[in-house]
């Protein structure tokens, strides 16, 4: 087992609500999204150092990440997923 620390979190009333209607492990239910948002910032930080190297990423290569991603279907060509 990882080791732990005991904190204390404050949140609105309606969100604690709303997380007992979804877990009984409130503290595994933070800790997973704590541990989501730090891997999402932690590869923005990893793509802004690739294109200070690289340079910005080509439209075929930011076309092919999406299609990694989400599939090869192409949602009309829009950069809003990204």
């Amino acid at each position: 087992m990882a080791d732990t620390t005991r904190i204390t979190v404050t949140l609105p009333s309606d969100q604690v609500a709303e997380l007992r209607k979804l877990t009984d492990n409130v503290s595994g239910y933070v800790a997973e999204a704590v541990a989501r948002q730090l891997r999402h910032q932690l590869l923005g930080v990893d793509l802004l150092r690739h294109q200070e190297e690289h340079g910005e990423f080509a439209d075929e290569e930011l076309a092919e990440a999406r299609a990694r991603i989400f599939g090869a279907a192409d949602s009309g060509g829009s950069a809003s997923a990204a």
